[in-house]
């Protein structure tokens, strides 16, 4: 069996998500997510509008989705690999190369990191975007 692990922030659950989640899945027979704490999140980004629980909960109901690990680190290392069983390491292709060195860095050196297509034309920030416009088209 084939233990594939991303992780990501999973705010606003949207299609773009659940494609990403469903091309993860192609690569392997078991699908983890980990999902990255509020903290974590608002070092790199903004602030998550829906909760750790909510997110949580949100991608446990993705039928691709085999396990959801709470707190995940932004920095993928060889502890955390070996305590999840992790065969090989997904994330969208619409990370920086600098981004990628630093988030992925043990599995790229390994040769378990993969990349799928980002989806275009939806994202957490466009969604955002539109619910800040409706007042104002």
């Amino acid at each position: 069996m084939t233990r594939v692990y991303v992780d990501m922030v999973a705010d606003l659950f949207h299609y773009g998500h659940a494609n990403f989640l469903e091309q993860a899945r192609q690569f392997g027979d078991y699908l983890i997510v980990g999902i990255h704490s509020d903290k974590v999140v608002e070092g790199y980004k903004r602030p998550p509008i829906m909760s750790m629980q909510e997110r949580i909960d949100t991608v446990s109901s993705c039928r691709y989705v085999d396990e959801v690990v709470p707190d995940a680190p932004l920095t993928i290392d060889q502890k955390w690999i070996s305590a999840h069983n992790i065969d090989l390491v997904v994330h969208g292709d619409d990370f920086s190369d600098e981004m990628k060195n630093i988030c992925y860095k043990t599995p790229i050196e390994l040769g378990i990191f993969r990349l799928v297509s980002y989806t275009r034309g939806v994202s957490t920030t466009e969604i955002i975007k539109r619910i800040k416009n409706i007042d104002n088209p």
